[in-house]
């Protein structure tokens, strides 16, 4: 069985991705959550991972590390899955979207971290930061609303189907819930597609019951 290493699940936003994706896509594995706020749990990582980062995913001898790079092998491994859209055109989309999620958006991690346990509420920020936020979640939510209108009309999620783009922008959903931020109803109708799914919520329930909490990320 496929075994995925994960942190936290209040704040991993990273390790949120594939554990959504396996979930969703009912594609059988073992979670070991490793708490990555004690001298314990930083020690086992770094015996266990090869970068001390989680996620990890362990499938017999083979070891893969990166959020996005765990998706391919998923869509390797289980074809039949559809993890990425059948379309060539939905397909070459998708990954697109995905490799602008991995590499972009610095603003608004920088200033809407994840966070599971926090209320809505908006987040004051300076004019810098905020203008910055503002033109990410601009961009997000056009890319959104394009892949909805283009690749969307089998379902409710980005490429009608949930997807590797969905389990990519997954933590996104959480800050622009979580934050309050402004979005066009069609980006709203998404997220609460998203926010829906049984992943989601069983994701948020554990996060709930977690005992150990980031100073910072519990304070703003």
């Amino acid at each position: 069985m496929l075994t995925l290493f994960i942190g936290n699940k209040a704040y991993s936003s990273w390790s949120l991705r594939p554990w959504i994706l396996l979930a969703t896509l009912h594609i059988p594995f073992e979670e070991k959550l490793i708490n990555l706020y004690d001298d314990a749990g930083k020690k086992k990582l770094r015996r266990q991972s090869p970068t001390a980062k989680v996620p990890m995913l362990v499938d017999g001898d083979i070891e893969v590390w990166e959020s996005i790079a765990i998706l391919e092998y998923l869509a390797e491994k289980y074809p039949a899955k559809n993890i990425w859209p059948k379309n060539k055109a939905a397909r070459a989309h998708a990954r697109s979207l995905c490799a602008e999620m991995h590499a972009g958006y610095m603003a608004l991690r920088r200033n809407y971290p994840t966070n599971f346990r926090r209320d809505v509420r908006k987040r004051e920020l300076t004019p810098e930061a905020d203008a910055e936020v503002a033109a990410d979640v601009a961009r997000i939510d056009a890319a959104w609303s394009k892949a909805r209108m283009l690749f969307g009309k089998g379902g409710p999620f980005l490429f009608g189907k949930f997807s590797a783009a969905d389990a990519m922008f997954a933590p996104v959903v959480n800050r622009l819930y979580i934050y309050d931020a402004p979005v066009s109803k069609t980006t709203r109708d998404y997220m609460t597609a998203i926010m829906a799914l049984p992943a989601w919520v069983a994701w948020h329930a554990d996060a709930a019951k977690e005992k150990w909490h980031h100073e910072i990320y519990d304070s703003i």
